[in-house]
């Protein structure tokens, strides 16, 4: 049965996509606004968020919103835990303000979510000249924040297992210091529910936990990701704690930890 449920979703997404894709791609056609094509595109993402609850079982809770800018004009830059697609979905659609993810160009070639992409305030790069590509992440970046869209970026680079840590990248932190912007550490359970690279989906409840800003002014980008990933990798132990194994006790010369508040 989970099976057929989660087949059942995945078929639901590819459908849908189709008519939502055609209605962006007539608007661009029109000149509609960026933010205009954002809203049709985000109507997608929370109806695909809010199918795997009807056919999967998998719902979300979310603590920390309070945290986030109130102005339209304030511009941070997420940087998010990446287990699993669900949050690619989920962040879009729970964030009070238009999201541009950083992604590799190829995306663009998957019929009609490629082309949905591509009609939107994003940032695609060509992951074979890094160089160039993180040029053009910091360039696209700082024109978009300075537009009120907000960034959003998984330092980790790809999906990491349940209970697993993958290398922090400094991209992220240099695109906020670069811009001048805090950034918003984001802890998400998704792997609980929806594994990577994986089909069937498993009944729950997926925990977002969003931080306070950090400021970038006079960081290091090093030192900034390094407090980041302490938030956030803390924060997942917190969350999923079943996912990780014991902290060692503390040696006698070892002075006590407190893991940060969220």
């Amino acid at each position: 049965m989970p099976f057929l449920r989660s087949l059942l979703h995945m078929l639901f997404m590819c459908v849908t996509v189709i008519p939502y894709t055609l209605v962006i791609l007539l608007l661009r056609v029109c000149g509609a606004s960026p933010d205009t094509r954002w809203k049709v595109a985000r109507a997608w993402l929370a109806l695909c968020v809010d199918a795997a609850g009807w056919f999967c079982g998998v719902r979300y809770r979310v603590q920390g919103m309070e945290h986030l800018p109130k102005s339209d004009t304030e511009g941070v830059v997420l940087l998010s835990k990446h287990q699993s697609t669900y949050e690619t979905f989920l962040l879009p659609a729970i964030m009070p303000r238009p999201l541009a993810y950083v992604f590799k160009k190829e995306l663009l070639q998957i019929p009609f979510f490629g082309w949905s992409i591509g009609s939107l305030d994003m940032i695609h790069i060509d992951r074979s000249q890094r160089a160039r590509a993180f040029v053009h992440v910091i360039k696209r970046g700082k024109q978009l924040l300075g537009q009120g869209v907000w960034v959003i970026m998984f330092p980790e680079g790809t999906r990491t297992a349940r209970g697993e840590k993958g290398t922090y990248q400094a991209s992220g932190a240099r695109l906020a210091i670069e811009a001048g912007v805090p950034v918003v550490p984001v802890a998400v359970t998704s792997a609980r529910c929806w594994p990577r690279k994986a089909l069937v989906k498993i009944p729950g409840v997926v925990d977002v936990s969003i931080g306070r800003p950090i400021p970038t002014a006079g960081r290091k980008s090093d030192e900034l990701m390094q407090e980041v990933q302490a938030w956030i990798e803390a924060e997942m132990r917190r969350l999923d704690p079943d996912a990780y194994p014991p902290a060692p006790p503390p040696s006698a010369d070892t002075p006590p930890t407190h893991a940060p508040t969220p």
